[in-house]
């Protein structure tokens, strides 16, 4: 179970457990003799086969297409269709071509799509963990109807307790947002106004908790997104 250090609205923290739920399916999907189905990766298609390669061999898109339904210039037969595993990643340039000095650049648009600026992408420290710094709430609730149409999800984590005095103080938490049926705004840093970083490396992302209960049980739950939603007039 990972950790997580959070504090309440009276500024007061803990070292937490959290963990994903992820939602199973009802339904098993099977092959028709019952047994279970597996996932494969099947070759689509190689640099020599590939559209992009094909086309700047051929004066216009219609001698391309009349080749590929004469010749299947477009298959190589003896490879593409064969499984494929234990793949790695790699990165090519323009004409397919291995390259080795990779420069990551981060591209910082504005809301309708249009690229700002470019900058060196820096990797960003998981920052949900801190002992000194814990995610602390903004005292910014929103309501859960408005949440679900300004905000797309992407991660959902239930944050749980490790002893007794955890559990009171996840409990109370979870019914305070429960009353007020809403969503609380939380942060990482010194000011609690940064995003939330799971993992090195990762993804950063805005935090809300949502708090449950149902008698003496509670469930307090930590949703993560990077995109909001946008209204258009059309």
């Amino acid at each position: 179970m990972k950790k997580i250090n959070i504090s309440n609205a009276n500024k007061r923290d803990a070292i937490l457990g959290f963990e994903a739920k992820p939602t199973r399916a009802k339904v098993t999907q099977v092959l028709k003799d019952g047994t279970a189905k597996n996932n494969v990766k099947l070759l689509k298609t190689t640099p020599e086969t590939d559209m992009s390669t094909l086309a700047a061999q051929y004066e216009d898109l219609e001698d391309l297409s009349q080749a590929i339904i004469k010749d299947d210039v477009d298959i190589d037969i003896e490879i593409i269709g064969k499984k494929v595993e234990g793949l790695k990643k790699i990165y090519v340039d323009e004409n397919n071509k291995i390259v080795f000095n990779i420069k990551m650049i981060e591209v910082i648009k504005d809301k309708d799509g249009v690229e700002q600026k470019r900058e060196a992408l820096v990797s960003k420290a998981a920052n949900i963990s801190i002992e000194n710094l814990p995610i602390k709430w903004s005292g910014k609730l929103m309501p859960k109807a408005a949440a679900i149409k300004k905000f797309a999800f992407a991660k959902h984590y239930q944050i749980r307790h490790v002893n007794g005095l955890t559990y009171d103080f996840l409990y109370d938490m979870a019914k305070e947002l429960s009353d007020k049926d809403g969503l609380m705004f939380v942060g990482g840093g010194e000011k609690g106004n940064e995003p939330l970083v799971v993992t090195t490396g990762g993804t950063p992302y805005r935090g809300f908790l949502e708090g449950r209960i149902k008698d003496d049980k509670y469930m307090l739950i930590l949703h993560l997104t990077n995109l909001e939603l946008k209204e258009f007039n059309v």
